[in-house]
C-alpha cells in the first residue's frame, strides 16, 4: 500500500523562475520514474521519497478533480494537453504550473508512460483560472458523493467550455 503524505496547505506560493521546467515522468499508474533537479527543488522533496510514488503526492486538494479527468483522459488517449495546475510542496506551499503532459509511447505505438515538462504561468492568465477553479471545486464539494461531485463538476467545465466555443486545450492558449 503506498503511503499517503498528509500535508495541510500553508497559503504560500512557492515561486521558480520564468526560464525554469520542472520535468517528470511517471509510468502507466502515474508513479512517478523520473523527476529533475527543479522538480526536487520546488516541490521539497528528495529523490527517494518521489520514486515510485503517484504523481498524486504533490496534488493540492484545491485542484477540481474534472481538471485532472480531463488531463487523464487526453493522455490516456494518446494525446497531449497543456493544463493549468495547483501543485503542493512538502512542506504545503502551493506553486501554479502550466503543464505539457504527453503519452510515451514503444515502438509498437503502445502508451508506456507519460511525460510532464511544467513552466511558470503567467498571472493573467491565473487570474482567469482561478475563478473557474473554484467554482468547479465548491461544486465539487457540494455533493456528498465524490463521484456525484466529479459528474456535476465535469458537465460544469464542458459547460463553460462550450459557452466559448472551444476545447480546453484552445481555450488555454487565449488566456
Amino acid at each position: 500500500m503506498t503511503e499517503v503524505l498528509r500535508v495541510t496547505p500553508t497559503g504560500l506560493a512557492r515561486p521558480f523562475g520564468e526560464e525554469e521546467i520542472i520535468v517528470s515522468k511517471t509510468d502507466l499508474r502515474g508513479h512517478i520514474t523520473y523527476a529533475n533537479d527543479i522538480f526536487l527543488r520546488v516541490s521539497m522533496f528528495e529523490e527517494h521519497e518521489l520514486l515510485g510514488k503517484p504523481h498524486a503526492v504533490i496534488r493540492h486538494p484545491d485542484m477540481p478533480r474534472a481538471v485532472f479527468k480531463l488531463l487523464w483522459d487526453e493522455v490516456q488517449a494518446g494525446r497531449e494537453i497543456f493544463a493549468y495546475v495547483n501543485n503542493m510542496a512538502r512542506n504545503g506551499d502551493h506553486y501554479w504550473v502550466l503543464a505539457h503532459v504527453t503519452p510515451s509511447f514503444d515502438t509498437q505505438g503502445r502508451i508506456v508512460g507519460y511525460h510532464s515538462n511544467r513552466r511558470c504561468p503567467k498571472p493573467a492568465a491565473l487570474a482567469r483560472i482561478e475563478p473557474l477553479y473554484d467554482a468547479l471545486r465548491a461544486l465539487e464539494r457540494r455533493h456528498a458523493d465524490r463521484r456525484d461531485g466529479l459528474v456535476a463538476s465535469t458537465a460544469m467545465l464542458e459547460g463553460e467550455l462550450a459557452s466559448t466555443g472551444m476545447t480546453y486545450a484552445e481555450w488555454v492558449w487565449t488566456l
